[in-house]
């Protein structure tokens, strides 16, 4: 894939400019994954504060919202519709008069296969040794028994699990990647800063699952972050993304017959 001047051709804001740009940081990830941050950090000190050790805790990633399966079906809908606004507010700040929010950050659909195929790229990268790392996690007992779904079989609970990867890749790499990386770099920021601090945010986010999911996931916003510096293009990010959720949440039930040692709760 060749490099696009979507990322680095972002030009410094002057001075008055700079404080409306860190409140409006502010607000977004108030509104959305920094909210989740700070939660995510308080349940990791109150889980390593218990007398339970963390190989002995669960975290259930999407669990049942209701005992009646209509009112389960509508709330993980809703649950995982509503996220979306947060998305679709950062790609309309980031809307330019002659250059979409969708276009500035490679949002669209212009490049399918590269896409596609960066995606798949990034899966087999990133995707089955952050599975194995999370094995090995477990196994040293600092990461949580991870319950990647907990809903109970009903013709909808599919569809409804890939939706749930679909708004995650797309609140994740869309503002932790796409949005966050678009402001930083108008304030001056470097390259490889960046990628840090937006790797580190992608982990504390996750830190509710221990400190393994935290390792892994910064580890996957720092390739994550430089495959987007290099590329220019968010939808390989969430390609990625996607596959590697689906493939957690529609196989969580088969890594718990096959390997209940360590996918299991104990």
């Amino acid at each position: 894939m060749s490099q696009t001047p979507t990322f680095a051709a972002e030009v410094p804001v002057a001075k008055p400019g700079r404080s409306r740009l860190w409140w409006e940081i502010a607000i977004v990830l108030g509104l959305s994954l920094g909210q989740s941050a700070i939660y995510s950090i308080v349940t990791i000190i109150d889980r390593s504060t218990q007398s339970t050790p963390l190989s002995q805790q669960t975290a259930q990633v999407n669990p049942s919202q209701s005992n009646r399966e209509v009112f389960d079906f509508l709330y993980q809908v809703l649950g995982n519709l509503f996220p979306l606004f947060a998305v679709a507010l950062v790609i309309y700040l980031l809307w330019q008069p002659q250059r979409s929010g969708f276009r500035r950050i490679g949002f669209d659909l212009t490049r399918p296969g590269r896409d596609l195929g960066g995606g798949v790229l990034l899966f087999l990268v990133i995707g089955i040794p952050g599975i194995l790392f999370y094995a090995l996690t477990r196994l040293l007992g600092i990461t949580v028994a991870v319950q990647a779904s907990t809903l109970d079989a009903h013709w909808w609970t599919v569809p409804v699990l890939i939706l749930a990867a679909l708004r995650a890749a797309l609140q994740e790499e869309v503002i932790v990647v796409g949005y966050l990386f678009t402001r930083l770099r108008q304030l001056g920021w470097g390259t490889w800063t960046i990628i840090v601090v937006s790797a580190l945010l992608r982990g504390s986010y996750h830190l509710y699952q221990g400190f393994g999911p935290f390792v892994g996931n910064a580890v996957m916003g720092v390739v994550f972050g430089w495959a987007y510096t290099r590329w220019g293009r968010v939808m390989p990010l969430v390609v990625a993304h996607t596959i590697i959720d689906i493939v957690s949440f529609v196989g969580y039930p088969l890594a718990v017959a096959w390997w209940p040692s360590v996918f299991a709760a104990h």
